[in-house]
C-alpha cells in the first residue's frame, strides 16, 4: 500500500486516480499529523509527501518517520512546487527521502519511479524475510548439531561400558569410532579382527553388508592379540535409519565361546547318547524278537500237556467203572481247568502277538464283521440272540487285528447275556470329521464312530477305565468263562490304529463299545 501526504485534496484525488489506475492500492492524509497516526497504525510500501504543508511540512515529518523503527525501512518520496532550491533538495535527502521531484509532476515520471521504488521495497522484505528464515534455520541446526554431540557422547560412554566389542560406523560403511575391546583383537580402528584360519575376510563381508544396507548376524572366530587364542564370537550390525536413509552403522562382537564349548560337549553328549540309545533299540529288537519266539514255543509246549491232561482224565472218566461221584468232581474239575489253561495261553499268545510289525490296507469292515458272525453263527444260534448290523464303511486297517477286535467284543456281548433274555446286539457307525472327536483322538482328517450295543448283564460304569487292563474281571470265573484279555487285546489294537475305544454301561441294562477309527492312516505302524 501507497500512502500519500498533501494538504491538498486536489492533489490527492490527482495522485490518488493516476496510481489506482496502474493498480496499487492507496492510502492519503491532509497532514503530517495524520499521516504519523497512519504510520503507526499501518505499514506502507512508499509514501509521496509534500514537502509545504502547515503546521507541521514535509522534511519534518520525514523526520519523525525515520525515527519510527517499523517505517524506518519504508522509501520516500518529496513532492513540491516551491522548494525547488539546492539546499532545499539536499535538506529532503538529509530527513530520509530516497528521491526529490519537483511539480509539475509528469505522471509517467512518477510511476518509473513508484515502480521502482515499491520493487525495492517487496525485495528488501523478501531478502529481510530470508535473513530471518536463514537465522532461524542455523539456530535450529546448531541445537541439532547440540543434540546429535550429546546423544553421540552418550552412546560412546555407553559402547565403552559394555563387555562387548564394540564399534560405530557412517553411511558409507568407514569405522569412526571403535571402543577399548575392540583393540584387544585388532591393531587399530581401521582394520577388522583376524578369523581363524582366514576363512572369513570380514572386511569383505563388511562392504557386501553396507552395498546391501541390511543387518549382519554372524559367527565368527577371532584371534586375541596377546593370547593368540582363537574365540567365538556373534557379530551383529545393524543400520540406524534417519528420513528413511541410513545415516549410520552400529555393531558389537559378543563373546560366545564358552556357550560355543557347552554346546559342542553337550552335542557330544547327545551323540554319544543316541549312539548307545540305538545299540540298546538293537539289543531291545533281539530280545523282543527272543521273547516272542520264547512265548511261541512255550505256549505250544505247554498246551501239548494240557491236550493230553484233557484228553486222558476225559478217557478216565467215561471209561471209569466205578460209581464214585467224587472222582467224577474231581475229574470235571481237571478238565476245566486245562480248558481255562488252554484259554489263557491261547489269549496270552494273542496279545504277545499285537506286538509284532503289521502293515495297513483298505478293508472293508462290513465283509470283515460278517465273516466273524459266520464264525459265530452255533454260539448265536445257541444263545437265540439278534444282531443288527448297519452299513460299514471302508478303513485303512489291519485286517487281521480288527477281525480279532470284532470277535473279542461281540464274544462278550453274547457271553455276558442275562440269564433267559435273549441276547440283543446293535453295530451302528457314523462318518464324523477330526474336530467332533478331537478330545479323544487326533490325526486324521475323519473317523469312523462305530457303536456295539447289548442288553446284557452290564457293569458298574465306575469300572468303565478298568475293565481295558490285561487279567482285570468283573464278574465270577465259576458263572462266566473268560481270561481277562480279552478287553486288554481289543484297546491294545486301537492303539495300533490311532484311533481309542471307550465303555458305557448300566448293571442289568446292558453295554455299549464306543470304537473311533480313522478312515485313513498317515503312516505304517509297527
Amino acid at each position: 500500500m501507497i500512502l500519500i501526504v498533501d494538504d491538498k485534496s486536489e492533489n490527492l484525488f490527482s495522485l490518488r486516480k493516476v496510481l489506482e489506475l496502474n493498480n496499487f492500492e492507496v492510502d492519503t492524509a491532509l497532514s503530517g499529523e495524520e499521516a504519523l497516526k497512519k504510520v503507526l497504525r499501518k505499514t506502507y510500501a512508499l509514501i509521496i509527501l509534500d514537502v509545504q504543508m502547515p503546521s507541521m511540512d514535509g522534511f519534518e515529518v520525514a523526520e519523525a518517520i525515520s525515527g519510527y523503527k517499523k517505517a524506518q525501512a519504508t522509501p520516500i518520496i518529496f513532492l513540491s512546487a516551491v522548494s525547488t532550491h539546492k539546499k532545499f533538495i539536499t535538506k529532503g535527502y538529509t530527513s530520509g527521502a530516497i528521491d526529490y521531484i519537483t511539480k509539475p509532476v509528469d505522471p509517467d515520471i512518477l510511476m518509473l519511479k513508484v515502480k521502482t521504488f515499491y520493487r525495492l521495497y517487496e525485495q528488501t522484505n523478501d531478502l529481510k524475510e530470508a535473513q530471518v528464515a536463514l537465522q532461524k534455520e542455523v539456530e535450529v541446526r546448531k541445537e541439532a548439531e547440540k543434540a546429535l554431540n550429546k546423544k553421540a557422547k552418550e552412546l560412546t560412554s555407553i559402547l565403552e561400558s559394555i563387555p562387548q566389542i564394540a564399534f560405530t560406523a557412517n553411511a558409507d560403511g568407514t569405522i569412526e569410532y571403535v571402543n577399548e575391546h575392540w583393540y584387544e583383537y585388532a591393531p587399530d580402528k581401521n582394520r577388522f579382527p583376524e578369523t581363524y584360519k582366514n576363512n572369513i575376510d570380514l572386511s569383505k563381508q563388511w562392504i557386501e553388508t553396507v552395498q546391501f544396507g541390511q543387518t549382519l548376524e554372524m559367527e565368527v572366530q577371532i584371534k586375541k592379540m596377546q593370547s593368540q587364542e582363537y574365540r567365538y564370537h556373534l557379530l551383529r550390525a545393524i543400520p540406524v535409519i534417519t528420513d528413511e536413509n541410513i545415516a549410520k552403522w552400529v555393531g558389537t562382537f559378543t563373546d560366545i565361546n564358552h556357550q560355543k564349548m557347552m554346546n559342542e560337549i553337550l552335542e557330544k553328549k547327545v551323540e554319544e547318547r543316541t549312539q548307545e540309545l540305538q545299540k540298546l533299540n538293537t539289543e531291545l529288537e533281539v530280545s523282543n524278537n527272543d521273547l516272542q519266539q520264547f512265548a511261541s514255543v512255550a505256549s505250544h509246549d505247554l498246551k501239548e500237556p494240557l491236550r493230553k491232561i484233557q484228553v486222558y482224565s476225559n478217557i478216565i472218566k467215561e471209561k471209569s467203572l466205578l460209581e464214585n461221584n467224587n472222582l467224577d468232581n474231581y475229574l470235571d474239575k481237571v478238565i476245566t481247568s486245562s480248558a481255562r489253561m488252554s484259554r489263557l495261553i491261547n489269549d496270552l499268545l494273542n496279545y504277545s502277538r499285537l506286538s509284532h510289525a503289521h502293515f495297513f490296507e483298505v478293508a472293508d469292515l462290513n465283509k470283515i464283521l460278517q465273516e466273524i458272525l459266520f464264525d459265530l453263527e452255533l454260539l448265536i444260534a445257541e444263545k437265540k440272540a439278534t444282531i443288527n448290523v448297519h452299513q460299514l464303511p471302508q478303513a485303512e486297517v489291519i485286517p487281521g487285528l480288527i477281525r480279532q477286535l470284532f470277535q473279542n467284543l461281540i464274544s462278550n456281548a453274547l457271553k455276558f447275556s442275562k440269564k433267559d433274555v435273549a441276547p440283543v446286539i446293535k453295530v451302528t457307525s457314523e462318518i464324523v470329521e477330526s474336530e467332533e472327536v478331537a478330545d479323544l483322538v487326533k490325526g486324521a482328517e475323519k473317523y469312523c464312530v462305530m457303536e456295539i450295543q447289548d442288553n446284557g448283564i452290564g457293569f458298574d460304569e465306575k469300572y468303565s477305565n478298568k475293565i481295558f487292563t490285561l487279567f482285570q474281571r468283573l464278574n465270577s470265573r465259576d458263572k462266566y468263562e473268560g481270561t481277562g484279555i480279552g478287553l486288554a487285546v481289543a484297546k491294545k489294537i486301537m492303539d495300533k490304529h490311532h484311533g481309542c475305544i471307550t465303555a458305557s454301561s448300566k448293571e442289568n441294562v446292558g453295554s455299549t463299545f464306543k470304537i473311533i477309527l480313522p478312515l485313513k492312516q498317515s503312516k505304517v505302524t509297527e
